[in-house]
């Protein structure tokens, strides 16, 4: 029998990962599905550190839903201990990673060069970052791109097709028919699925038919702002702080958040209520992807990108004419020369690194200025401190007062509220056995119920338990 081990995003909603083992009959064959970054706080590092031991050399594939590093993040470390197999993602996918994954590992290298300088003084061993850029290099080589729709028959006699998941550029629901026990038996994870009303990403696909579904569960208990409620929401911020003379702080997610904040923006600068004169995309990933977007466009929903370059007529210098992309350090710090009128989109999206931390010295203790969470902030993470209400915080070694008003606006997320959510399991015509991963546990038990009062039968799978399939 073929069975499914639970590794991460158990109870959270980071470090994705499942054990797929299959047994046809010709000896087991192991697949990885998800290997995915732990974020928030040291015991998510310890976690990350820890060796991959035999699986490593193991495995006969590892299956990627989509780009974030909360799904990707951890690829090169099992290729450092040994991984030479398969990597299956979609086109775009692929392409991500090599920007998320390259960002990752220089931003590693940085951060244990200044951890190792103390260390010296201390006489402290020295340490090593999980991965490093040739590690990248080699993953990017054992990646195989599979376009949406496409059936693909991998390890262990089992088949793979990937569906668009609307969650980002390259998202997918993933399918993968399984022999078990002498039977063929249907598992389908979602991913992350995608909130229908994003404007750049098209809707998630449904699916029918399957044994076993893995689903995400980030908004398990809430819904998200109709998106109409949302931009005014959002206008009415960026109306305050230019009122107050202060600046708009927004930490954003460089794969998804960042393109969907840079369209609204550019959406109400054609409709005459964006006030602010300067823009800055304060993030060389960010930038990046925003190109690869731009890119990649086709595979967008077209709707609303026809709709902005018809008010554009046709020019995109005219999308955004006050934005500027700040690739370089000496940029980034001459914004911070800026007292007020500007809005300044920074990573990271769970403000637990780069650049977003320098603009919060600058700026979070002061009346004027306004901090816009637009995405999901995570137990641990200095994100999570704002939105809770912390009246003080340390960035960078020193306490800051937190004076700004911080608004939280989650119309903007890239995840299904949980309508959405039940609307999705509820497309499956053959009543599988659902298990809630990715969700920390109130949303997990708020979506449990609302599914069994639905007529769906949920589980909410622990840390290494296993399922036969």
């Amino acid at each position: 029998m073929s069975t499914l081990t639970f590794l991460g995003a158990v109870g959270e909603v980071t470090g994705s990962r499942y054990l797929l083992e299959i047994e046809n009959g010709e000896g087991p064959r192991k697949l990885l599905l998800e290997c995915g970054l732990r974020q928030g706080g040291q015991e998510a590092e310890k976690a990350n550190a820890e060796p991959f031991g035999q699986l490593a050399r193991e495995l006969d594939g590892v299956v990627v839903s989509h780009g974030h590093l909360d799904h990707a993040g951890l690829l090169p470390k099992l290729v450092r201990e040994g991984y030479r197999g398969p990597i299956y993602c979609t086109p775009e996918t692929e392409e991500l990673l090599e920007i998320m994954l390259s960002d990752a590992a220089f931003v590693m290298a940085r951060d244990v060069e200044w951890e190792n300088k103390w260390r010296a003084r201390s006489d402290k061993p020295l340490l090593e970052p999980l991965y490093n850029i040739d590690d990248v290099a080699q993953t990017l080589s054992q990646c195989q791109a599979q376009a949406y729709g496409k059936p693909l028959g991998i390890a262990g006699g089992a088949m793979l097709v990937f569906r668009d998941a609307g969650h980002i550029l390259g998202s997918a629901v993933v399918e993968l028919t399984v022999p078990s026990g002498g039977r063929q038996r249907r598992l389908v994870f979602s991913g992350d699925l995608g909130n229908p009303d994003s404007v750049l990403m098209n809707d998630p696909a449904r699916i029918q038919d399957a044994d076993i579904v893995l689903m995400e569960s980030t908004y398990g208990n809430r819904d998200h702002r109709p998106m109409q409620e949302t931009l005014e929401e959002f206008a009415q911020v960026l109306e305050e702080a230019h009122a107050a003379g202060g600046n708009v702080l927004i930490p954003a997610f460089a794969v998804g958040r960042t393109q969907e904040i840079l369209y609204h923006l550019s959406a109400l600068y054609h409709q005459g209520r964006l006030k602010q004169q300067r823009i800055f995309l304060d993030s060389p990933m960010a930038i990046r992807v925003t190109e690869l977007y731009a890119r990649m466009h086709n595979s967008l929903k077209q709707q609303d990108l026809d709709a902005l370059n018809a008010a554009a007529q046709g020019d995109p210098s005219r999308y955004l004419p006050g934005l500027r992309a700040t690739r370089t350090v000496e940029e980034s710090m001459e914004i911070n020369r800026i007292h007020g009128g500007a809005v300044i989109i920074a990573g990271a999206g769970m403000c637990t690194g780069g650049r977003i931390l320098h603009h919060f010295r600058y700026n979070l203790a002061k009346p004027g200025t306004r901090l816009v969470i637009v995405g999901f902030q995570a137990e641990g993470t200095l994100g999570r401190q704002l939105v809770d209400g912390a009246e003080s915080v340390r960035v960078l070694g020193e306490d800051i007062a937190v004076r700004a008003k911080v608004h939280t606006i989650g119309g903007f997320s890239a995840h299904a509220g949980q309508s959405y959510l039940l609307g999705w399991a509820g497309a499956f015509r053959s009543a599988p056995r659902f298990y809630l991963v990715h969700g920390e546990p109130a949303a997990q038990l708020a979506l449990k119920q609302a599914m069994e009062e639905a007529g769906m039968h949920a589980d909410i799978p622990a840390y290494q338990e296993q399922i036969v399939l």
